[in-house]
């Protein structure tokens, strides 16, 4: 068994952070789900249509799948890197209570302080470990969805378009009307520093 840790989000200057985690029980998986998980890789490496086609394979052959998500006003509050590390010991924690000790953890990229379980921090990991790819779609799909919604609700920023991360139009929407109640104000971002905040 070997349980993957990864998160989306991390770099945006608007909506949550988003870990998830994936806990793959090799010995039961089948013939069909081990070609279809074949395809994994960093969810970056693949196109949005790619990984909603991904997500469901992922979802049926994961033993276990957790997904945490921490708001706007938790990451200005606490700071990206702390909230980062609790929503991926969070989310490793929830796909590994109850299993036995020795399940493989890899995380991408982090050592998890506090997590009270052996790991192993695995930098690029999405794209070598399955488990942590695995992870990597769930958390990416999962955020993407988010902000097609908040796209909706808080309209004038393309949400839809950027999912919050910082490109010539998000930054020319915040010139235009400022920060929407989704934008992080603890990120310190040219766009940002550009408007008297």
């Amino acid at each position: 068994m070997v349980a993957g840790a990864d998160e989306a989000g991390r770099g945006c200057l608007a909506g949550p952070l988003v870990a998830a985690a994936v806990l793959f029980d090799y010995d039961r998986l089948t013939t069909r789900e081990l070609r279809a998980l074949a395809r994994l890789n960093d969810s970056k490496q693949h196109k949005a249509q790619a990984r909603e086609e991904l997500y469901p394979l992922v979802l049926g052959a994961a033993a276990r799948v957790t997904v945490v998500s921490r708001c706007v006003q938790g990451i200005d509050s606490r700071g990206l890197h702390k909230t980062n590390l609790a929503a991926l010991r969070d989310a490793i924690r929830g796909v590994t209570r109850g299993v036995p000790d020795e399940v493989m953890c890899l995380i991408d990229g982090f050592a998890v302080p506090e997590f009270g379980r052996p790991h192993r921090p695995v930098v690029g990991g999405d794209a070598t470990s399955a488990a942590i790819a695995a992870a990597s779609i769930v958390a990416k799909v999962t955020r993407d969805r988010y902000m097609h919604r908040a796209d909706e609700l808080h309209p004038g920023w393309s949400f839809a378009e950027h999912v919050g991360y910082s490109t010539p139009v998000h930054r020319e929407a915040i010139g235009r009307q400022g920060v929407s109640p989704l934008h992080r104000m603890s990120f310190q971002s040219a766009a940002y520093q550009q408007l008297a905040l």
